[in-house]
């Protein structure tokens, strides 16, 4: 007899996170989803999928929520915690220019959040799970373009608060992910993106789930390809 394995996606009410819920449950996959507020979109994947989907309502940027997000959850093991989680503000702006306000939005709600998220969750996750976070190739340092500089730095954060979470726990047997989805066509992406939510998170998720059981620190693009740092 197979267990049903479950699925965390917090931030799931639309773009890539809504795929991700649509995708795993596609896949037989339990799904706890969360929302800020109501999504109709997700609304109609839990009733085409009954009984596969529970939305719970949190927000990542409220410690509170949280917080009662965990405590409604309590003693749930999750075999897969993925933190889908991002802005993009002022793209074209610089340090010179930017309004402090939006860069201290993007560090807030792509880096220190997410993390936040995985602290405080990661001990309802597997011994054998994965807890991966939404990433971006504009992350990497090694990599860098120039070009949405705020944001790619935010993304940069993000890695880092990773890698030190990873420090702090040495030998832990699940494996920890940063995952890039690549540029994709969302209302974040803008229509300017080269790649389809299709052409993505199947990808994704299939890279994501190969990886269980693989104790480890990794930055991955959709393909499950190690990217630099």
């Amino acid at each position: 007899m197979t267990t049903q394995k479950t699925v965390l996606i917090v931030g799931a009410s639309r773009g890539l996170g809504l795929a991700l819920a649509e995708e795993y449950c596609a896949r037989g996959t339990r799904v706890v989803a969360t929302v800020r507020s109501p999504s109709a979109e997700l609304e109609r994947i839990a009733a085409r999928f009954p009984g596969s989907v529970a939305i719970v309502t949190a927000d990542i940027l409220d410690m509170g929520s949280v917080v009662a997000l965990k405590r409604r959850l309590a003693g749930q093991m999750l075999d897969t915690l993925f933190v889908n989680a991002g802005i993009c503000l002022a793209r074209d702006s610089t340090p010179r220019d930017v309004h402090e306000a939006d860069f201290v939005a993007m560090m807030l709600t792509n880096a220190l959040s997410p993390m936040r998220v995985v602290e405080l969750f990661e001990e309802q996750v597997a011994h054998n799970g994965v807890i991966a976070v939404m990433s971006s190739e504009l992350g990497s340092i090694a990599h860098n373009r120039g070009s949405w500089e705020l944001y790619s730095s935010s993304k940069a954060a993000l890695n880092m608060l990773m890698t030190c979470f990873s420090r702090r726990h040495p030998g832990d047997s699940r494996v920890l992910l940063l995952v890039a989805p690549g540029w994709v066509r969302t209302e974040m992406g803008t229509a300017n993106a080269p790649l389809s939510i299709e052409e993505s998170i199947p990808h994704v998720v299939t890279s994501v789930e190969a990886q269980a059981g693989r104790p480890g620190l990794r930055f991955i693009d959709r393909h499950g390809k190690t990217l630099p740092w």
